[in-house]
């Protein structure tokens, strides 16, 4: 059971004003954000915050508050702040990345390695089979999906994900209380079951064009790349896929006719440098050095003696020997190469993949994946 979030986390994200952009241009530090409402108004203005951000923080709105807390004293709600474990790593290197989130479901989905896929709202039956198809050969090479929950590619791509058994993450542009598209609501209760609902607003947001860039910006940032699958010119995927470039993440776009309108931003996308990709393998190949950091890093994160969550880094070791191995024999040397895993580590979760039926030794220090 997760421990209740600080008290002054909830003071700063119930203020009005006091995004991560900000309180970094008043070059305050990370770490003494959740304290900040322990300051007096004068040390505040001093530093460079607007009066107005100030007053909302020292101040705050009685049925802002209220409103977070009743959403969190539900069993499975959290409050994943920037300092904490389960914050997504990925997301914590993007400028100005949300100082919380508001979590729905299993926080050590975030820790797994992510894929975002996204799309046209208004995607073609073909578009919308291609994108489950991607994300149940993703899920089965190791990797978690990210989306939007929007209709069309999106709603697709979640359910490849739970389709194939596996974990997905859907980051909306609303207060984790409200499921926009409605008819997603079904949709939203199982991704809480087998992954995340998330959102960096708080609860009572209802629908505003303004969220939605912002919330493109989360699926880019906890991603380590961007599958876009059917998008017109004016889509908003290619601004998804424009973020994840300048975040320095990866994007693949899958080609269509050039008949098919909602091929037009793909193309758009692969005449800028995307990658074209026609299958799963060619983005696990291409991820895998990145999904290796990303285990190391959540590895020294937490430490073999961490109270944290342990499950999550261990799925991310996972995730990484997963990927790194592809579909193919693959020596132990190359596994280590590609993860930044020690041998010691390597070979114990070679054994407990082998145990679970998903490799098999080949012999001469060879392995292949079985599923």
């Amino acid at each position: 059971m997760r421990s209740s979030p600080q008290p002054g986390w909830i003071r700063l994200v119930a203020a009005r004003g006091l995004g991560a952009r900000t309180l970094d241009k008043a070059g305050i530090e990370r770490e003494r954000w959740p304290e900040l409402y322990r300051d007096s108004r004068a040390e505040l203005l001093r530093s460079g915050l607007p009066a107005t951000a100030v007053d909302s923080l020292l101040e705050p709105e009685p049925e802002r508050m209220a409103c977070i807390e009743a959403w969190l004293a539900v069993d499975g709600h959290n409050l994943i702040a920037i300092d904490d474990a389960y914050y997504p790593p990925l997301l914590r290197r993007i400028p100005d990345p949300p100082p919380v989130l508001f979590v729905n479901g299993k926080p050590e989905t975030l820790l797994q390695p992510q894929l975002a896929i996204v799309g046209s709202r208004n995607a073609t039956a073909v578009g919308q089979s291609i994108a489950a198809e991607f994300a149940t050969a993703l899920v089965r090479a190791g990797l978690s999906i990210a989306s939007g929950l929007a209709l069309g590619i999106d709603g697709a791509a979640h359910r490849g994900a739970l389709e194939a058994g596996g974990a997905t993450v859907a980051v909306i542009g609303t207060g984790p209380d409200r499921i926009y598209p409605a008819r997603h609501r079904d949709l939203a209760h199982q991704i809480v079951d087998n992954g995340a609902v998330i959102s960096s607003l708080i609860p009572g947001t209802g629908v505003r064009p303004g969220h939605f860039p912002a919330r493109n910006r989360i699926i880019s940032g906890i991603s380590a790349g961007v599958l876009v699958v059917e998008a017109g010119l004016r889509s908003g995927s290619l601004i998804t896929a424009r973020m994840a470039g300048e975040q320095g993440r990866e994007v693949f776009a899958v080609p269509g006719s050039i008949r098919n309108p909602l091929a037009r931003g793909c193309h758009q996308l692969l005449r800028q440098g995307a990658r074209l990709v026609e299958r799963a393998d060619e983005i696990v190949a291409e991820l895998a050095p990145l999904v290796g950091e990303l285990a190391g890093e959540i590895h020294a994160l937490l430490g073999p003696d961490d109270d944290g969550p342990t499950t999550g880094s261990d799925d991310a070791e996972t995730a990484a020997v997963l990927t790194a191995m592809g579909h193919e024999p693959c020596a132990v040397d190359e596994l280590i190469a590609c993860t930044g895993l020690d041998a010691a580590r390597i070979s114990a979760l070679l054994l407990e993949l082998e145990l679970d039926g998903r490799v098999t030794d080949l012999g001469g220090g060879r392995f292949c994946r079985i599923r």
